[in-house]
């Protein structure tokens, strides 16, 4: 028991640390144009979901760990928005073609977009609720119940 709960508690205090300086409360700017050439921004998506949480997603198509989970963010597409920010990514269109990707994704060849957002790791999520505001940060591999539970409570 106590070994279950030293090693919860030190999962607990890495992603403390690995969220520090991210943003929380009212979600910075994030707007550009898809990869499909649709404008699209973060206050837009908010507003269209109605209420519903929104998934912000920064990856990088030559991140291993972000290959290793888009299924998860595919599937979780399918219920929520979902905004992606490709950093420093080449061959975006073709990345996500080949995985079968469908999420809206901005191409941030230069950083500005992670830079604004504090993101200097990849992959990081946000789940940002539908007043606007950053409710949860998770830097690193999500799984899709992870990333579930947060969308839920942040609905709440």
């Amino acid at each position: 028991m106590l070994e279950a709960l030293l090693i919860i508690g030190i999962v607990v205090v890495v992603q403390l640390w690995q969220t520090r300086g991210l943003p929380a409360g009212p979600a910075p700017a994030l707007a550009g144009t898809a990869i499909d050439g649709r404008p699209v921004s973060l206050d837009e998506t908010v507003r269209a979901a109605n209420g519903k949480p929104v998934l912000v997603v920064f990856w990088g198509t030559w991140c291993p760990v972000c290959k290793a989970e888009d299924g998860n963010i595919q599937s979780i597409s399918a219920d929520h928005p979902v905004l992606s920010v490709a950093m420093r990514s080449e061959n975006v269109a073709r990345h996500m073609q080949e995985r079968g990707l469908t999420f809206p994704a901005i191409d941030d060849p230069d950083g500005a977009l992670a830079k604004t957002w504090n993101v200097s790791g990849v992959p990081s999520h946000f789940i940002v609720d539908g007043t606007g505001n950053v409710r949860f940060r998770v830097v690193g591999y999500a799984t899709t119940w992870g990333l579930r539970i947060r969308l839920w409570f942040a609905g709440l």
